[in-house]
């Protein structure tokens, strides 16, 4: 047998560029729609989650991840994982791929690629709302895609928000969330609210609004007047309309109707060209066949840059 292909972090990072794996996302959505599953052990706290997809052309992925909250105790990482990258027409494993790699591509080409296709192309304006993990990932992809933009941070601790930007010479702190959301041309939140933090008041035509964050039917990160406001997208239907509450809650109350959910990334020639007189909003839910997709892409580019 075979050894079995690792792929580091470091070393598979080094191979990639954000506006080429937007264009692999783009095309592995040009394939037949994925078949997915979930699967959740648990033991008190701790929870192991094994997410599978297959794509007919593409292969099959299965990333495991395990969630202990009390590792960072320890000195460990709460969250810790693998992908495992399976041949599409022998089921041969092919590589195991760095769980924080793919998580960190996927959340945010997701949501570059959903911008890229709405926003206004020359947007001189980010404002990323959550000064995480998935923060940091987005000052790189939007920097990358928007290279005359400014991007501005918020969070709810300053302090957060300051250390992030300390390490990114393109970023500055945003002091005022409802005068930042304003000035902005495109607007990116990955906070853990599970209430509103963006109000649709606040929203001016041209704008574009990309959720990420809300991932439980209880979360949501706008309010309703920001949907009824904006022309809504999203990546998949399956994996954010009946899961998510930013749109799960405002289709109970008949706020929105699935209608009003235009097309998601099985049919990106309906996404339209920016418009200056529209406000768009994308929901990025993501789900097992963008890991697929992001580990495929980036095995392809290790064998192609080793």
């Amino acid at each position: 047998m075979n050894a079995i292909l690792q792929i580091p972090f470091d070393q598979g990072e080094a191979n990639l560029d954000w506006l080429s794996f937007c264009d692999a996302l783009a095309a592995g959505h040009q394939l037949p729609r994925a078949e997915v599953t979930d699967s959740f052990l648990y033991r008190d706290n701790d929870t192991l989650l094994n997410r599978a997809a297959w794509i007919d052309g593409l292969g099959l992925a299965v990333k495991s991840a395990t969630i202990f909250p009390g590792n960072p105790d320890q000195g460990y990482p709460m969250v810790n994982g693998a992908v495992c990258l399976y041949a599409d027409q022998s089921g041969m494993l092919e590589a195991l791929v760095d769980f924080h790699l793919v998580t960190k591509w996927k959340t945010a080409g997701d949501s570059l690629l959903g911008a890229l296709r709405l926003a206004n192309p020359d947007s001189r304006e980010v404002l990323i709302v959550g000064a995480g993990t998935v923060g940091a990932s987005l000052i790189e992809a939007f920097g990358t895609a928007y290279p005359k933009a400014q991007i501005r941070i918020w969070n709810r601790t300053a302090e957060k928000a300051e250390a992030l930007a300390e390490q990114y010479p393109n970023a500055k702190v945003a002091a005022d969330l409802e005068a930042a959301v304003q000035a902005a041309d495109i607007i990116l939140t990955c906070t853990m609210s599970s209430t509103p933090v963006i109000k649709g008041a606040w929203l001016r035509p041209g704008q574009h609004l990309n959720l990420i964050g809300a991932y439980r039917p209880d979360m949501r990160e706008t309010d309703n007047e920001a949907l009824q406001r904006a022309d809504i997208y999203c990546d998949s239907f399956e994996t954010t309309v009946d899961h998510i509450g930013e749109f799960k809650i405002p289709l109970s109350e008949g706020v929105i109707s699935r209608d009003d959910v235009r097309a998601d990334f099985y049919n990106l020639t309906a996404f339209p060209r920016f418009d200056p007189t529209r406000i768009t909003l994308f929901k990025n839910g993501g789900g097992a066949h963008m890991d697929l997709m992001t580990s495929r892409h980036i095995l392809d580019c290790w064998q192609g840059g080793t």
